[in-house]
């Protein structure tokens, strides 16, 4: 973890993932990612944390939005359905597989099911906390609580 820096990322200068610390669904997804991440490539923040609104705002991104989840790498950043299938692409086990295969689909059908999806995951999944009691490796990535 990186203290409470709103500056323009972690100084080790990984890969920088946005999502709601309050979903469900995205806290099992920044759980698998720190499962996964043999390279060690990926850090955590979430839409709620300072670090985070701030990276949104630098996007033209509204934190309030469902839709921001965000990845930066270096001068490039990725949203939505994009963003999620570029951290597949780095991840070990089957996520590379599965993640060429959402790349399959092409992004005029993909993105509106990634928005549709992410418009209603508190619904479907309900509210979790990303940060609270982390394990080791998720903690290990967590930029800021």
């Amino acid at each position: 973890m990186n203290g409470d820096s709103t500056g323009p990322g972690p100084p080790d200068g990984r890969i920088i993932l946005i999502m709601d610390g309050d979903c469900a669904l995205c806290s099992w997804g920044a759980r698998t990612i720190a499962r996964h991440d043999r390279r060690d490539v990926f850090r955590i923040a979430t839409v709620q944390s300072a670090f985070g609104q701030a990276r949104l705002i630098e996007q033209g991104l509204d934190p309030a939005d469902p839709d921001s989840w965000l990845l930066l790498d270096g001068e490039t950043a990725l949203t939505g359905s994009d963003a999620v299938i570029a951290a597949g692409r780095l991840l070990s086990g089957p996520w590379p597989v599965l993640a060429a295969l959402g790349a399959i689909i092409p992004r005029p059908v993909r993105e509106p099911l990634y928005r549709f999806m992410a418009r209603n995951r508190i619904a479907w999944f309900g509210r979790g906390d990303l940060c609270a009691l982390p394990d080791e490796s998720l903690r290990a990535k967590l930029i800021e609580r």
